[in-house]
């Protein structure tokens, strides 16, 4: 585990969702940063869809990168991506 830093405008920010979604701020921004992550790597997903994955991916055993894009992508009808995280 690392640190990460961040603007303390961020963190406010953090701090005020977390309390409204109760959760950790921690929780909060790795929420978050899970968001972005699939947000990057599939941009043609919408927040519902991208939600949707994270639940699969959680009932399947945890966040795990590849799994997530090869649940992106049978979602998205195409095939596995060849390399985890891999840009097409």
């Amino acid at each position: 585990m690392g640190i990460v830093k961040i603007s303390e405008n961020m963190h406010e920010n953090l701090r005020v969702a977390s309390d409204a979604l109760s959760r950790s701020i921690n929780a909060q921004a790795e929420h978050w940063m899970r968001i972005g992550m699939l947000a990057e790597l599939h941009p043609n997903l919408d927040h519902s869809d991208i939600c949707r994955l994270l639940i699969r991916a959680e009932s399947a055993g945890g966040l795990d990168l590849k799994q997530l894009c090869a649940v992106a992508d049978i979602a998205q009808g195409s095939q596995p991506h060849a390399s985890s995280g891999a840009s097409q």
